[in-house]
């Protein structure tokens, strides 16, 4: 199958996709657990292809200020990847790793930070081992950088860097379970269209 656009994907490349998600959201509530030392859980996630302003909305509001931790991804896969962090998730991770909560984002001091970030890339490592060990890609990835910044803000990289070759974003959602809390997981993946037709014709071809 050769697409142009994340559209032309079709069922059988969203079933592929939504297999990755699967075993890279299982990897990511492992690692996550072994993190923070507590027990965590993540529902059965889904895949969705959304324009830039429909990612917007679904995911909360433009002007809503949320963490991001975004990965360039280089080797045979060719892309980025966002992680998206809302309040309740970071004080969920600050709570657990250093013993305190923030009230908004300005209180988020470098512990912090660093905190949101090395769980960022955990999930994010997570989902890209998955790829690597069922496509047989070898997927590369830069030093995670985190920012906050309004959603709109956030969802503008991903924009500027492939709004040439698309106006879509390829989302991966679902629900961290830690404790009593049900945090909502939310990581968008961009791959060049050269490297996703790479990519759905190893992982088709691996699933004949």
């Amino acid at each position: 199958m050769e697409i142009k656009h994340y559209d032309d994907m079709g069922d059988i490349g969203m079933d592929v996709m939504r297999e990755v998600g699967s075993i890279g959201t299982g990897n990511a509530a492992t690692a996550v657990s072994g993190l923070l030392n507590t027990d965590v859980r993540i529902t059965l996630p889904d895949v969705k292809i959304l324009g830039f302003n429909e990612a917007a909305n679904y995911l909360g509001e433009p002007e809503e200020v949320v963490a991001a931790v975004l990965v360039q991804m280089s080797g045979d896969l060719k892309g980025i990847m966002l992680f998206l962090l809302k309040l309740d998730f970071i004080n969920a991770v600050t709570e657990t790793i250093l013993g305190f909560k923030i009230e908004d984002y300005s209180q988020m001091d470098e512990m912090a930070m660093s905190a949101v970030t090395e769980v960022g890339n955990i999930i994010i490592s997570s989902y890209v081992s998955a790829l690597a060990g069922l496509s047989g890609m070898e997927i590369n990835l830069s030093v995670p950088a985190v920012s906050i910044n309004m959603l709109g803000g956030i969802l503008s990289v991903p924009m500027i860097e492939f709004g040439y070759e698309t106006d879509k974003i390829m989302m991966i959602t679902g629900n961290f379970i830690l404790g009593q809390h049900k945090l909502e997981s939310s990581l968008l993946m961009l791959p060049d269209i050269e490297s996703l037709n790479k990519l759905l014709k190893k992982l088709v071809n691996a699933g004949e």
